[in-house]
């Protein structure tokens, strides 16, 4: 779609807190009409649509819309969006009991080309992994995502991360 388009859905992403609770459904309207300019099987219709979904407390909802979107290319048209929509789904499939499968979703990420979504990556599949009762394996990601943001103690800390899932000798 064109910048205009991309402005009027940044734009009114930028309001969600001014919906609060009670006027979610209000707030996925202004999503559904920004869709609609889209064609029917656009996936950045149904990402926008999964996120509106998702944002307002409706995983459940969200996660058939993030898999459609996924399924049309939308890594193709933008992989920004596309690792947005993994990043998502995972989390969503996390908060209707299927963390399973956003392990399987995520852990592929860990090998993509890198970007400024790296980190929420980790912290997703982090989260993902604890739901399957991987704990140590969630912290160590989190832990090693943390390390090189730290003043001091970045050696240390992905010392730590990775000890958490190394076998011992």
């Amino acid at each position: 779609m064109d910048q205009d388009w991309e402005d009027r859905v940044t734009a009114a992403w930028a309001t969600i807190d001014d919906y609060a609770e009670h006027g979610a459904a209000d707030f996925r309207a202004v999503i559904d009409a920004l869709a609609d300019e889209l064609p029917a099987d656009s996936p950045l219709g149904l990402f926008e649509r999964a996120c509106a979904w998702d944002s307002t407390g409706h995983s459940d909802r969200a996660v058939p819309l993030y898999r459609e979107a996924l399924e049309r290319g939308l890594g193709e048209i933008s992989r920004y969006k596309g690792r947005r929509a993994k990043i998502q789904l995972s989390s969503s499939l996390r908060n209707i009991g299927e963390p399973e499968e956003g392990v399987k979703l995520l852990s592929p990420e860990l090998l993509a080309p890198s970007d400024e979504l790296d980190d929420a990556v980790r912290a997703t599949l982090a989260l993902c992994l604890s739901g399957t009762g991987r704990d140590r394996e969630g912290l160590a990601l989190v832990l090693g995502a943390l390390a090189p943001h730290l003043p001091r103690y970045r050696r240390s800390m992905a010392a730590y991360a990775r000890a958490l899932v190394e076998p011992e000798d």
